[in-house]
């Protein structure tokens, strides 16, 4: 009995070192963003479309995933608001003619592909996640 109680708890203990590890988030850029740091604030005012430069100066265009872990944690992490919250929000500001909305991908691979080639593109996917073609932005 004790043996299938161990085996249990390392399961346990496995499947929440993987969700943790899942839900780190890795903010990338272009290169032609020629911030190397940003504030969480800034970071939400980009993503919130209230801004769409940062502090240095730098031309930014926000990249947001369709769904999954890393998009969760970068929601709840970063701009304080579920999926759904995000969404109407951006319907608004599209409603009343305030801001267009930002590019959608599906996958994080699709975001970093994007990333890379645009210019001033900003987005975020896993940690884990290879991202030729951009650079990862400190988060202060």
């Amino acid at each position: 009995m004790k043996r299938i109680t161990i085996l249990l708890l390392a399961c346990v203990a496995v499947l929440f070192a993987t969700a943790i590890q899942a839900a780190e988030v890795k903010i990338i850029a272009n290169p032609s963003v020629g911030a190397s740091s940003v504030s969480a604030n800034e970071l939400k005012r980009v993503f919130l479309l209230e801004k769409n430069a940062l502090d240095d100066g730098s031309r930014v265009e926000p990249v947001v995933a369709k769904g999954g872990s890393t998009h969760e944690a970068f929601l709840r992490e970063y701009l304080s608001k579920t999926d759904s919250a995000l969404q109407t929000y951006y319907r608004s500001l599209v409603f009343t003619g305030k801001a267009s909305m930002p590019k959608t991908l599906v996958s994080e691979a699709e975001v970093a592909a994007f990333v890379a080639k645009t210019k001033g593109a900003i987005g975020y996917v896993s940690a884990s996640t290879a991202a030729p073609g951009t650079k990862t932005l400190e988060v202060k």
